[in-house]
C-alpha cells in the first residue's frame, strides 16, 4: 500500500533504488559471501615451517618449504621497506624545510630496517634461496666472532 505523503519523485527514487540495489545484493548474498567462507586462497595462512638448519641432509621437501617460507618473508619484509620508505618520503615532502628536524624518527625507522633488510637479503640476487641466505648469515657470525672489536 503506497503512503498517501509520497510524491511521485519519492516513488521513483524508490525504484531506481531498487533497480540498482537488487542484483548487487543477490550477488553479492549468493556468491560472495558462501565464497568468502570455503574459498581457501581468500587471505590464506600458512603455517611457520621448519627453517634450512633443521633439515636434514638429503630432505628435499624440508629444502623447498623452507625456501617457500625464505620467500614469503621477504616478499613481507620488502613490503614493509616500501611503507617505510612512502612514509619517509611522504614527511620529507610535507615538511619542507623543516624536514630534518620533524622527520628524524621516520628516517631512523627506515635506516634501521633497510639495515636489517640487507643484511638478511643483501647480496644474494634476484636468484638468492634459502641456503645462500642461511651460508651469508653463517658467515656473517663467524666473522663477528672472529673480529669482535668492530662493531656494527
Amino acid at each position: 500500500m503506497p503512503d498517501l505523503n509520497e510524491t511521485p519523485m519519492d516513488r521513483f527514487r524508490h525504484t531506481l533504488y531498487k533497480i540498482i540495489d537488487t542484483p548487487v545484493s543477490l550477488f553479492r548474498e549468493r556468491v560472495v559471501e558462501p565464497n568468502r567462507k570455503s574459498y581457501p586462497y581468500y587471505h590464506r595462512k600458512f603455517k611457520r615451517v621448519p627453517n634450512i638448519d633443521t633439515c636434514d641432509v638429503g630432505d628435499y621437501v624440508c629444502f623447498v618449504e623452507a625456501h617457500e617460507q625464505f620467500r614469503r618473508d621477504k616478499l613481507v619484509e620488502s613490503e614493509i621497506l616500501a611503507i617505510l620508505r612512502q612514509r619517509r618520503e611522504a614527511c620529507i615532502a610535507y615538511e619542507g624545510a623543516d624536514w630534518k628536524k620533524k622527520c628524524q624518527q621516520v628516517m631512523d625507522d627506515y635506516t634501521n630496517a633497510e639495515t636489517n633488510w640487507f643484511i638478511k637479503y643483501g647480496d644474494l640476487g634476484a636468484y638468492g634461496n634459502v641456503k645462500d641466505a642461511y651460508m651469508k648469515q653463517k658467515h656473517r657470525l663467524i666473522w663477528q666472532r672472529r673480529h669482535p672489536e668492530i662493531e656494527d
